[in-house]
């Protein structure tokens, strides 16, 4: 039998499979450990690539600021948590979850991303929904 969480987290990912996904760079095109920029509809997004392969996406605004930087950022750990410090003032946040490391309450938007097909794509939203923004 499955648990409410459990059926959720199936139509949550059914919902992202059939959403638009947008074709941001070539894989080879996305250096390890440095960050792109890319405007998807009016959403700049930075996507990263950290030392162990692993690809994120987070909103490219620096919050402190209101500069589109992030995606120049330094990108590195705390532990076991990938980050990306902003180059303007170093503030660090998780790659993961947004969440600035350095002031609590402080968090920038994440986005899925993936691999295919040799491009790395990223959702942002429905065509419709990216549109309304």
């Amino acid at each position: 039998m499955r648990t409410v969480e459990a059926m959720e987290a199936v139509e949550a990912a059914k919902a992202v499979e059939t959403d638009v996904w947008d074709s941001v760079c070539g894989s080879r095109d996305l250096p390890v450990e440095r960050g792109v920029a890319a405007l998807l509809g009016d959403v700049q997004v930075a996507i990263f690539r950290t030392y162990d392969g692993a690809l994120f996406a987070v909103g490219n605004q620096d919050p402190f600021t209101g500069a589109f930087v992030l995606s120049r950022g330094i990108v590195g750990s705390r532990g076991e948590t990938p980050t990306v410090a902003s180059p303007l003032h170093k503030q660090v946040f998780d790659l993961r979850t947004g969440r600035c490391l350095d002031s609590d309450g402080v968090v920038i938007p994440t986005y899925p991303v993936r691999e295919r097909d040799g491009y790395v794509e990223v959702h942002v939203g429905t065509e419709a929904g990216r549109a309304s923004r």
